[in-house]
């Protein structure tokens, strides 16, 4: 059989395997001619295609990236037992807002229970915005209060900051705060999850506090004004839910060691802590 008998034969398998659709199936098919190749005058069968959106028509969104959640978190919640005198303390962090805008809410401070209870304490209310895939950049205002024997001194700032996890997976907060009175001072907090086991976490962490000016009234000096180093060891019962013991050591200077005395609290004493760890 010569190559244009084949050639043939080859047409007619086509037009029977192609040439006939049931009417069911024809809806919403579209046509397509082939081009013959040059030099052919034979006739290519038609192919069947299924068609493509029109212009007016596109996809459905995939997902619903504009939806609102609410976050927060009790990253600590603990009691300290401090060379004989107990401490209670917390650090909270909650948010509101979709994947690239949010309002963060945070507060952080300890109290000193004693025949004249001190502390301190502090609340932040911050508008944060993505801008790379681990940090956010948040502005607003920060309340402080200083609760010591006989007095309680107040202090208003703006914060600019920052939220994020570092390569190494560090979650690390810097902050940067300017006082009512135009005194300038700054935070950076750094903690990493070191995973043993699917439910046991060690967790080192680090926290420090800079004033670039004096501030006689609350009793702050130029240069570092404290730091803290801490290991805590957690067990997730949930992922919600996790108890925790530790140990940690802060060290005050200058005139922050005066003010932590006044306060009732030890200011460069081992800490022993236990608490519990949460989220919703």
């Amino acid at each position: 059989m010569t190559s244009r008998s084949w050639r043939q034969v080859l047409g007619a398998l086509l037009v029977v395997m192609f040439g006939s659709v049931p009417s069911s199936a024809q809806d919403g098919v579209q046509v397509q001619q082939s081009t013959p190749p040059p030099g052919s005058t034979e006739a290519v069968p038609e192919v069947k295609t299924l068609p493509n959106l029109s212009a007016q028509e596109s996809w459905p969104e995939p997902t619903a990236d504009n939806a609102k959640y609410t976050s927060f978190l009790s990253d600590l919640l603990e009691g300290q037992r401090i060379a004989g005198v107990n401490a209670l303390r917390w650090d909270f962090l909650g948010w509101y807002g979709g994947d690239t805008r949010r309002l963060w809410f945070r507060s952080e401070g300890a109290v000193y229970p004693s025949r004249d209870p001190g502390g301190e304490a502090d609340v932040q209310v911050l508008y944060g915005k993505l801008i790379s895939p681990f940090f956010d950049l948040q502005v607003g205002g920060r309340v402080e209060q200083h609760y010591e024997r006989g007095t309680r001194p107040v202090r208003v700032f703006a914060v600019l900051g920052l939220q994020g996890l570092s390569p190494g997976r560090f979650e690390v907060e810097p902050s940067l705060f300017v006082s009512n009175n135009g005194k300038v001072s700054g935070r950076f907090t750094a903690s990493v999850d070191l995973y043993q086991t699917q439910r046991l976490v060690l967790q080192p962490r680090f926290e420090t506090e800079v004033a670039v000016q004096r501030d006689e009234e609350f009793g702050v000096e130029r240069g570092v004004s404290d730091a803290e180093v801490g290991l805590r060891l957690r067990y997730e019962i949930r992922r919600e839910y996790a108890p925790y013991v530790g140990v940690s050591y802060r060290q005050s200077f200058g005139a922050t060691r005066e003010r932590f005395r006044r306060e009732g609290g030890r200011p460069n004493e081992v800490q022993f802590v236990f608490g519990v760890r949460t989220w919703l």
